[in-house]
């Protein structure tokens, strides 16, 4: 576990594609667990140590994870993610360059915005007709960083937070990412996991209310490293 920033408030850590941020039907230890082990340890807590989710990324996403230590700081970092102001989370995803290239009238940001309806068993998300019933408004922009001549690198702003709105949105206009058979990738990753990384997250600090960028490095991957090498 590699963490990225702690204050008497709040802690980021960066989340590996095989970890879970909140403990799940299967049993397998959450990242939330070995980071309030982390602080037991480092601070010599005794008894039960106090940690709060205020968000959550797919198991097999990568990526900047923020959890807040005190309940003041968790209550108002919820306000926050509920709300959408005051914090902005990037993303990058690895994308065939051919999808990309299907796109017409590119330009250097681009926008989308669908209507998600999730289907619990399945466990994925739909882009729907407006009005559908239970749909949710989903809204991200996203522009090309770099790419080589299989892959593209693109970079991601939510304006929402939705269901697997990356992995959906970006698979609607025929662009999965890459390992994500979910979403109509053509083969997994090695390392099961998916070519999407939450690079970085921004904020107003809950309590000293001073701006705060984490940035969570990319992934020890050879395709990772040579497409942000220039970056």
């Amino acid at each position: 576990m590699t963490v990225l920033y702690e204050d008497n408030h709040i802690i980021a850590v960066s989340k590996t594609c095989h970890e879970i941020v909140q403990g799940d039907k299967t049993g397998d230890m959450p990242l939330s667990d070995l980071v309030k082990a982390y602080i037991k340890d480092k601070y010599n807590k005794l008894g039960e140590v106090f940690l709060g989710v205020t968000h959550r990324l797919d198991r097999p996403t990568t990526g900047v994870v923020l959890f807040a230590r005190t309940s003041k700081a968790l209550t108002r970092l919820n306000q926050m993610f509920q709300s959408h102001e005051k914090i902005q989370k990037t993303y990058w995803a690895i994308v065939e360059t051919a999808s990309v290239n299907k796109l017409a009238n590119m330009t250097d940001h681009v926008r989308l915005e669908n209507y998600l309806w999730r289907n619990e068993k399945q466990n994925k998300s739909f882009v729907v007709k407006p009005g559908t019933k239970d749909a949710k408004r989903a809204v991200l922009t996203y522009r090309i960083l770099t790419h080589s001549d299989r892959y593209t690198l693109l970079e991601i702003n939510l304006e929402t937070g939705r269901h697997h709105q990356i992995r959906c949105q970006l698979a609607a206009i025929g662009c999965p990412i890459k390992g994500d058979l979910k979403y109509g990738a053509k083969r997994s990753n090695p390392d099961g996991g998916i070519s999407l990384h939450a690079r970085k997250i921004e904020f107003i600090h809950p309590v000293s209310k001073l701006p705060i960028s984490i940035t969570a490095p990319v992934p020890n991957d050879n395709l990772w490293h040579s497409l942000t090498s220039n970056l």
